[in-house]
């Protein structure tokens, strides 16, 4: 099976922050709050897939009240920080909805994320994930965390759904 066709079914994405969203990096300010970046291009590409009817569950280990502000602006709503076991909030969140395993796409970079990943159809990673995510990933994007990873792979679900349409993005 080519991996692309893997792509098409997707209906839920389901993302890490760090190391997915951020490049992984913490910057350590004066005050003692630590900061993250996140890329445009990925925000960009989750406001369209939201527009689109897709759906995005954010799960982290992560507490950042600035990440949750972020993503919600972003029109996220389902966002899970402080989360030690994904599994069980994965598993959660999928009891209240229809998807099947196969319209499911999880995107992590890290040991934490590896359980999760087994559960879904597409599991995928950015390029920089570490060794144990890379070996069970179906799709490796060609760009790391926190630098258009995200925009990847949603790209590719929207526009082998014909959902990507350059007319109707210049709206967003």
């Amino acid at each position: 099976m080519n991996v692309l066709e893997k792509f098409t079914p997707i209906k839920l994405f389901v993302l890490d922050v760090d190391g997915v969203l951020t490049d992984g990096s913490v910057f350590l300010l004066e005050n003692g709050e630590m900061a993250r970046t996140m890329n445009v291009k990925d925000g960009y590409a989750m406001q369209l897939a939201l527009k689109k009817g897709y759906e995005i569950l954010i799960i982290s280990g992560g507490t950042s009240a600035a990440v949750k502000d972020r993503l919600a602006k972003l029109g996220i709503k389902n966002i899970e920080l402080g989360i030690r076991d994904k599994v069980a909030v994965y598993n959660n969140y999928l009891s209240n909805t229809n998807y099947t395993k196969e319209q499911i796409l999880y995107m992590g970079d890290d040991v934490p994320d590896v359980a999760p990943m087994l559960l879904v159809g597409l599991a995928c990673a950015p390029a920089d994930a570490v060794q144990e995510v890379l070996e069970i990933s179906h799709y490796i994007s060609p760009k790391n965390g926190g630098k258009g990873c995200v925009r990847d792979v949603i790209e590719k679900v929207l526009k082998l759904n014909g959902h990507w349409n350059a007319d109707e993005i210049a709206s967003i």
